[in-house]
């Protein structure tokens, strides 16, 4: 139980990192041409190959954060 809740923090910590950094290379349509009103086409597309990788990767990270986040409480 001790060394669960040593690593606990340091797992929490690089579950954050990634979730972040999954985060970030899913921003799309952010570029200069938007920022004058020249923003991309709105219409419906599907994910596919990385992009979709990166969808479920965030989603995955996101519940871990947050059940280590709760074990993290329930520990104390």
């Amino acid at each position: 139980m001790q060394i669960l809740r040593t690593l606990l923090p340091y797992a929490e910590i690089v579950i954050a990192i990634l979730l972040v950094i999954t985060i970030l290379l899913q921003q799309k349509g952010g570029g200069m041409g938007s920022i004058f009103g020249g923003g991309e086409a709105t219409f419906y597309r599907t994910k596919r190959g990385l992009e979709r990788g990166l969808f479920i990767a965030t989603i995955v990270l996101g519940i871990a954060f947050v059940v280590l986040a709760v074990l993290s409480l329930a520990l104390r």
